[in-house]
């Protein structure tokens, strides 16, 4: 069994730009322009707290962005191409497994509209155990305690850590 990349017939080796990727090394350096045109109409305004400003983050994200196309436009001139994926353990043949994507949607979709009133911890820990359940998960108590120990961790690592309050729902007073 020959391998595809080797070339058994002993004609020279040729090499091939791949153009379409031209588009998109202009894209992305049209896009690190825009960052910076953007980033230069923004005022400077600067405090005790921040002393640079937002200026500088998309003004040095414009500039890796350009110098990010220019390497990738050299790779292309040069010849690279990109490695072929060799695939995941998927068979492109099978249908859409669409009970599952539709039991995710009403998951989220529940998740959002009970978000306020339960709260975080209790629709939290409801989301996890209804996305493992339509995921295939069959231990109902085992899926709904990781959803719990999930949802009180990251309740406490956003109020704590990050200062930011995830609604507390009818279990404020307790938490």
């Amino acid at each position: 069994m020959s391998d595809p990349q080797v070339d058994t017939t002993g004609a020279a080796a040729t090499t091939r730009r791949d153009r379409a990727q031209y588009a998109v090394c202009a894209a992305l350096a049209g896009l690190g322009v825009l960052l910076l045109v953007d980033a230069a109409r923004i005022p400077h305004v600067t405090s005790s707290n921040d002393p640079l400003g937002p200026k500088p983050v998309p003004m040095v994200l414009g500039v890796l962005l350009i110098v990010v196309a220019i390497f990738y436009a050299i790779d292309v001139w040069r010849g690279g191409v990109g490695e072929a994926e060799a695939g995941e353990d998927v068979d492109l043949g099978t249908r859409a497994d669409w009970k599952t994507v539709g039991l995710l949607v009403v998951v989220f979709g529940v998740n959002a509209m009970v978000i306020d009133t339960l709260g975080w911890v209790i629709s939290g820990s409801l989301l996890f155990w209804g996305c493992a359940f339509a995921l295939g998960n069959r231990h109902h108590v085992r899926g709904l305690a990781f959803g719990i120990t999930l949802s009180l961790i990251t309740f406490y690592a956003f109020a704590i850590g990050l200062g930011v309050n995830l609604p507390a729902g009818i279990l404020k007073g307790i938490l």
